[in-house]
């Protein structure tokens, strides 16, 4: 088992919350997580797409009563939100006895349906956590062959582990067509799987593109309005990454629609067949899957009160990703798949524009070091373990 870094967090959440919320995409290691912090606690764990475990706990509250001493663990959560109202009134009743911690662990692959249900049921009750797939810090560090394993294989568990690359990606594959023929009608859309398929590997395509509904309708022959239900629905199940632009009055046309990334790299390759590090080399995407890489593992260790944008003018002065760690505490983060990186005039115009108090190059080599005008080449993982420090 790779060592997850969310797990100091999540102990420490359940010895401070009432309850915890850890959401992330399917097969991204949740249930082995929770299973794993809580070896060593008493427990109960339920998986609500077991037909018996949803009948436990058709009546919450007697389930409840019978373990109360326990840590009460519901896997696939989103598929019983009406639970979240009486779960509330039992948190409730255990506070008055003062028992105020460690009741509920829930577990969730669709992030707004559960947040909406759980935020507006517990309020000042839970705490909520993101786990997202296996990042640079948790498998390669410093080491560049991991590091581009992890890159083509992207970071769910069972994708990074397995034998081979062939065998990865067979079970990438596998997972696609999972979500798109079982977990997202249970979900609720009746989207057509061989349609959500190609939106999907268009956005592949596309990997970092400015989100342009039109061109997208018009290739998998929708409506532009189907086309942003579609983006929605993705975005909503942690697969894609809306990134908004940072958007400041200076006198300048800005570019304000979102760009657009498949969230985990190794989901990316295989909507595209690239199966090796080789093929990846060669292919189109090589640029925007880099980009779509750095940035998720950058977020993955970024405090969630901090915010990411990007920054393009009609001009053409960018940069690939904006940090906003406070009030005039933006970072600017260009992202260089070169290992001798130049800096464009765009970039030094950029972070003129928005004020940046720090410049950064990551590219794919290991040193760090300071250029002109207070830029910094650093490593991936040099900036994350920069980014953590930063809490």
């Amino acid at each position: 088992m790779i060592t997850r870094r969310l797990e100091h967090k999540i102990r420490k959440s359940l010895k401070g919350s009432s309850s915890v919320v850890l959401l992330g995409p399917r097969q991204v290691g949740k249930t082995t997580l929770a299973i794993h912090i809580t070896k060593s606690l008493s427990a109960v764990y339920l998986d609500l797409e077991n037909r018996l475990d949803l009948i436990k706990v058709e009546d919450i509250s007697i389930f409840h009563e019978e373990n109360s001493d326990k840590l009460i663990i519901l896997d696939e959560v989103q598929r019983l939100p009406e639970v979240f109202p009486e779960i509330r009134g039992l948190i409730d009743k255990e506070r008055r006895k003062g028992n105020k911690t460690g009741l509920f662990l829930f577990l969730g692959s669709a992030s707004i349906e559960l947040l909406k249900q759980s935020s507006e049921s517990l309020a000042g009750r839970v705490s909520f956590h993101e786990l997202f797939p296996v990042d640079v810090l948790e498998f390669a560090k410093r080491n560049t062959a991991k590091t581009n394993k992890l890159w083509v294989r992207g970071g769910f568990p069972e994708s990074l582990l397995s034998d081979n690359d062939e065998v990865s990606l067979i079970w990438r594959r596998d997972f696609i067509k999972t979500y798109l023929e079982r977990d997202i009608p249970q979900l609720g859309p009746r989207i057509p799987s061989e349609t959500l398929n190609r939106f999907w590997t268009m956005l592949a395509h596309n990997q970092g593109a400015i989100f342009n509904a039109s061109q997208l309708s018009r290739n998998i022959e929708v409506s532009s309005i189907t086309v942003a239900r579609y983006l929605d629905l993705m975005v909503d199940l942690l697969l894609v990454r809306r990134l908004q632009p940072y958007t400041i009055n200076i006198g300048k046309r800005l570019v304000k629609s979102p760009k657009i990334f498949v969230r985990d790299s190794g989901i990316t390759h295989a909507l595209l067949n690239i199966k090796t590090y080789d093929d990846l080399l060669s292919h189109p995407v090589i640029g925007g899957s880099w980009e779509g890489f750095v940035i998720e593992n950058i977020m993955a260790v970024t405090s969630s009160t901090v915010k990411a944008y990007f920054y393009r003018t009609a001009d053409g002065a960018e940069i690939d990703l904006v940090l906003e760690l406070g009030p005039q505490q933006l970072w600017a983060v260009e992202i260089k798949r070169n290992s001798a990186p130049s800096i464009s005039k765009g970039f030094y115009i950029a972070c003129e524009d928005i004020k940046a108090v720090r410049k950064f190059i990551v590219y794919p080599g290991q040193e760090t070091f300071k250029i002109k005008n207070d830029i910094v080449i650093i490593s991936l993982s040099d900036f994350m373990t920069e980014i953590m420090s930063q809490e």
